[in-house]
């Protein structure tokens, strides 16, 4: 059941940042395809505070390196996730109440 809601999330977020959110979070740098996507962040970041009840970016990391490092290998440092999580606020902003109301139905 969990695999299905994290895939599904997945997607959804996917779906979200290719129509809309990438013109948000538009990356000014030489590494404009990171190995680890702002997709993946999202992922794990929604997953984690609505399944979870993780608030914490720290205790969010520290969950994904304990229980998602097989489905996310090329997790960052916790130094970096922080980083990527806060220039993907304005992303986060946009998909929150979508997600918190309609996560089952995802």
């Amino acid at each position: 059941m969990f695999e299905a809601k994290l895939i599904a999330l997945y997607f959804y977020i996917c779906e979200r940042y290719g129509k809309e959110l990438k013109y948000q979070c538009t990356r000014f740098s030489n590494n404009a395809s990171p190995v680890f996507a702002d997709m993946k962040a999202l992922t794990i970041y929604f997953y984690a505070v609505s399944e979870e009840r993780r608030f914490k970016i720290r205790e969010i990391h520290e969950f994904a390196q304990r229980d998602l490092s097989n489905r996310f290998p090329k997790l960052p440092s916790y130094q970096a996730f922080n980083s990527r999580l806060n220039r993907l606020v304005s992303a986060v902003q946009s998909l929150s109440l979508n997600i918190f109301l309609n996560l089952d139905s995802l």
